[in-house]
């Protein structure tokens, strides 16, 4: 299940936001979201598990948690393009 994570820190690191979700379960994959131009981090990220029991604890444990002085969104990710 890929998840939404929102008002991240921009210091945070990939390493750093899997360990937060590590401890829900196991973690597939972390794409932290870069500004194309600049390269900085956009304050949000994409975390993925294998497990949907493990993803919606993390939802549940993490969801309006603060991590770096910033209180995280965290949400099932909707899919690309959902129009309007």
């Amino acid at each position: 299940m890929k998840l939404y994570v929102g008002n991240l820190p921009y210091s945070l690191s990939e390493d750093a936001l899997r360990a937060e979700f590590s401890e829900y379960g196991g973690v597939d994959e972390v794409a932290m979201i870069t500004d194309r131009e600049t390269g900085r981090p956009r304050g949000f990220a994409f975390v993925t598990m294998n497990d949907a029991d493990e993803a919606k604890a993390a939802i549940a444990g993490l969801d309006g948690t603060e991590l770096g002085g910033r209180t995280m969104n965290v949400n099932e990710a909707k899919p690309k393009g959902g129009g309007r």
